[in-house]
């Protein structure tokens, strides 16, 4: 094996395991090979993209992800802010695609949400480019 078929097999490795409909998917249940609910899962993500540029996190552009080759940097550096923002969209995420049976348990997903999305505005009144990607 080459070099270069090293380098480009190591780049693939690392896209997959940070991309973004493949982490969510991985903390939602369903199997890195199961697609039948990307589209859903997708949708429910961009939506949540929509809502963090709204509370300033993320390109000032706005983001979408279009399947499994999006990865965190292009929405995200920020890596402090990165696992909240992680957290944050598989919370949203799970209540809309596969709330929990327990009311309690929605309520304490409902709570974690709100306190991310307060924290996450803090974050951002504090460092005004709040993990913007460069040149965005």
């Amino acid at each position: 094996m080459d070099e270069n078929n090293v380098s480009a097999t190591t780049e693939t490795i690392e896209e997959i395991s940070n991309s973004i409909l493949d982490d969510i998917k991985k903390m939602l249940g369903p199997s890195y090979d199961e697609d039948n609910f990307d589209t859903d899962i997708k949708i429910h993500i961009n939506s949540c993209f929509t809502t963090l540029r709204q509370l300033g996190v993320g390109p000032d552009t706005g983001y979408r992800i279009k399947d499994r080759t999006n990865i965190w940097s292009e929405f995200i550096k920020d890596d402090e802010m990165l696992d909240s923002v992680k957290t944050y969209i598989y919370l949203k995420v799970k209540t809309i695609f596969d709330p929990p049976l327990s009311a309690s348990l929605l309520t304490s997903f409902e709570n974690q949400i709100k306190e991310l999305e307060w924290r996450l505005n803090v974050s951002i009144e504090s460092d005004p480019k709040g993990g913007i990607v460069d040149g965005e």
